[in-house]
């Protein structure tokens, strides 16, 4: 993990530096995980559940009074529409309301049969220490609610590492919970380097990470956790499927896929990427699709970065360089780029499998449900799927098929607070939200009585 971090805000639509901030000396560093570490044994062993759980409400209800806020700084910080923003902090309230709701069911003793001998047996959730977190920067709060509110609940603690984009929107997040009472060393926010954060996670204090962000930072945060033997949770995006069979309602679906694919202008990790069209629809889906994407770009927002239009733009040349037909509104200006749909990618193209972090859709025709399929899982990535058909059986046998962490039928923007969140293949393991976030850094402690 080499390349000193900068933090600072950057105007996303022309790369202008607003303000830069200081990256934490190495004192300021090894002292958030001394508080981390020192804030762990009250918290875990000295607050109730229900203790835990108030303090949860209460960092989902500044979320609630402070939107405005808060939206109004990852609008600055990496460019997204306010309405998605201000709809970004009020899930992120669901989340920590969900956890605080629900944090005494999950974390319940739970029995287990014996199937010989007498006495008891059961199985109790307990935290592990201090727990690590390095977020991205499309979802600068939802990010940090799925990882920090199950844990917090569970008594963990938490360090947390965000994007060097996002300095302003992480520390207003700290800020929110000490504003809501959270004791202090709970939750830390540190603008820590690459090489600071190897340290932090070599800390034998420090007893798990969850990552999420490219594949490539994943495999290098993998490495270096599983030398510690540290458990890891990773979340490394995908070039979801959208698989199209059957419809009674074509415009919906089209409505369906144009909304998935254009949220946050594209840059979200479980979006529909690749639309996998059955051949008897394919030329009425491309043309509707392709009217709606077009006419986008007066109010499409810009790429999170200069540097990200202009790697995507070389995706797209690349495409058409090996065959590809690309339609788009216009030209790249500085970080905005037009939205635009990429046909006729060739098989052998690296266009075909790999993923495209913007306002770019990729649309294949298909033959068949087997060949829809086939090429559905022709990506190293599993993360999320789309699946449309009128057809509940062929449904349920085509998301049975689908090499992915996650089907969505028949809709999208269907996830939720109780709906666990991950992937398989390169995309990542282990999953957020839902009854499994809880349990991904929790001692199932086996606790097995012969006599009272």
């Amino acid at each position: 993990m080499a390349n000193k971090q900068v933090y600072a805000v950057v105007d996303p639509a022309d790369g202008k530096l607003v303000k830069e901030y200081p990256t934490a000396t190495d004192e300021a560093v090894a002292g958030a995980v001394d508080a981390a570490a020192s804030a762990y044994g009250p918290w875990s062993r000295q607050t109730s559940v229900e203790q835990r759980a108030q303090l949860l409400h209460a960092v989902a209800a500044l979320h609630e009074e402070r939107s405005g806020e808060l939206a109004a700084i990852i609008h600055r910080e990496m460019g997204k529409p306010v309405d998605e923003a201000v709809a970004e902090v009020e899930f992120s309230a669901a989340i920590y309301r969900y956890y605080a709701e629900n944090a005494q069911r999950f974390l319940a003793d739970e029995p287990i049969e014996l199937l010989e001998g007498e006495g008891t047996a059961l199985l109790r959730r307990q935290p592990v220490g201090v727990l690590l977190g390095i977020m991205p920067w499309n979802f600068p709060y939802y990010q940090v609610a799925r990882f920090s509110a199950p844990n917090l609940a569970l008594g963990n603690t938490i360090v947390l590492k965000h994007a060097s984009q996002c300095p302003e929107s992480s520390a207003a997040v700290e800020q929110l919970f000490t504003d809501a009472g959270s004791p202090q060393g709970c939750y830390v926010n540190v603008r820590a380097t690459r090489e600071q954060i190897a340290d932090v996670i070599a800390d034998p204090r420090v007893q798990g990470v969850s990552f999420t962000g490219s594949e490539q930072a994943g495999a290098e945060i993998a490495e270096k956790a599983g030398r510690s033997l540290k458990k890891v949770v990773l979340e490394l995006g995908g070039s979801d499927p959208f698989v199209v069979l059957s419809a009674d309602d074509l415009d919906a679906t089209v409505e369906a896929a144009v909304e998935t694919r254009f949220e946050n202008a594209g840059q979200v990790c479980n979006a529909g990427k690749r639309f996998i069209v059955a051949e008897d629809l394919y030329d009425a889906f491309l043309d509707k699709f392709t009217r709606k994407v077009l006419a986008l770009a007066d109010g499409l927002a810009p790429l999170s970065s200069v540097a990200a239009a202009e790697y995507l733009e070389e995706q797209v040349e690349r495409a058409v360089a090996d065959g590809a037909r690309f339609v788009s509104a216009g030209q790249r200006r500085e970080a905005y780029f037009p939205p635009g749909v990429l046909t006729d990618v060739s098989p052998t193209s690296p266009a075909a499998t790999e993923e495209f972090f913007g306002p770019v859709a990729v649309v294949h025709r298909v033959g068949s449900e087997e060949e829809a399929v086939e090429l559905a899982n022709a990506t190293p990535y599993g993360l999320g799927s789309y699946v449309f058909t009128t057809d509940a059986e062929q449904a349920r046998r085509v998301a049975d098929r689908i090499d992915a962490g996650m089907v969505f039928v028949n809709g999208v923007g269907l996830e939720g607070a109780e709906l666990p969140f991950g992937g398989v293949k390169r995309s990542g393991f282990g999953r957020e939200l839902g009854r499994a976030g809880i349990d991904e850094f929790a001692n199932k402690k086996l606790i097995r009585t012969t006599r009272p």
